[in-house]
């Protein structure tokens, strides 16, 4: 069987078919692709009237509205655009933390997201990042390019130290026109991940993020003397699991996690949490349906 052949099920699939990739503001483009903007400009569908403008082309002008109205409205159509997206997978060393490991969940998740964009004809972008990109997978685009998406995506390994502020700079250098990024990660970062996000926004590009942990991650199952270690970057440290410590561990986790979701909803990020233990096809089909990636 192929590589990649068994990321997702394929009655999994069959329910995929039904939906496609939501926009939540226009972006211009300059190929017309299968996906409508809420932009008006030349195109394929009538849209609306308006008032004529002085540098209008005349070429859009109604001329059965002017006999009849003495007033010059020019046509306005809807743009059929095509859309960049950007799977952004986190491959740094704590992606391979769990049972299934987080990056294991984050590739059936992306390839979840891919399938739909390219058979809405989006243009589908994978790439895997720790302290820089690497493994960059070229634009596809349509159905034909699913399987070679789904080879890439089973063969990214976890390694290697994070740095997102990195990585999101050699992908906006990169991509040639604004689009859509889904990121999945951990977003556990000793050097922040608010930066690099707040960067992609200015410049233009629409965000979402898969945030996944593992239980683990926010109920670590540690008592007594313990000595943990950055499974990234080697650094040791003692700590005693008291009960002043668990305190202040969950106080600090859940200041973090409402930092992190106030962040997005300012900066208008799509924000989506969840465990390795929530079923991805959950994550896919009703979570992600919910906050407006997919309908």
């Amino acid at each position: 069987m192929p590589e990649g052949a068994l990321l997702l099920d394929p009655d999994f699939l069959r329910r995929l078919d039904m939906l496609s990739l939501r926009l939540r503001r226009p972006i211009r483009g300059f190929l017309r692709g299968e996906r409508r903007s809420r932009t008006v400009g030349g195109g394929m569908e009538f849209s609306d009237y308006r008032s004529y403008q002085v540098g209008d082309d005349f070429r859009y002008i109604d001329w059965n509205v002017y006999s009849r109205l003495d007033r010059l409205f020019v046509k306005l159509f809807h743009v059929e655009e095509e859309m960049d997206m950007f799977l952004l997978l986190d491959t740094s060393q704590s992606m391979s933390f769990g049972s299934p490991s987080k990056l294991e969940y984050a590739k059936k998740v992306a390839a979840a997201l891919g399938y739909i964009g390219l058979s809405g004809f989006d243009r589908v972008v994978a790439v895997g990042a720790t302290d820089h990109l690497h493994g960059t997978l070229p634009a596809l685009q349509g159905k034909a390019g699913i399987p070679r998406l789904f080879r890439f995506l089973a063969s990214l390994d976890a390694g290697g130290p994070t740095s997102l502020s990195r990585a999101f700079e050699e992908l906006l250098l990169r991509a040639r026109r604004r689009g859509f990024i889904l990121l999945l990660s951990d977003l556990l970062d000793p050097s922040g991940s608010t930066e690099p996000l707040k960067r992609a926004r200015y410049r233009g590009f629409e965000l979402a993020i898969c945030h996944i942990l593992d239980e683990e991650d926010l109920f670590p199952s540690l008592e007594g003397d313990v000595q943990l270690v950055d499974c990234e970057r080697g650094d040791r440290v003692d700590v005693s699991l008291n009960s002043l410590a668990w305190d202040q561990f969950i106080r600090a986790r859940d200041a973090y996690l409402r930092e992190l979701e106030e962040f997005c909803l300012r900066h208008q990020i799509v924000y989506v949490r969840a465990t390795t233990a929530v079923p991805f096809e959950d994550l896919v089909l009703r979570y992600l349906r919910l906050a407006g990636v997919i309908t």
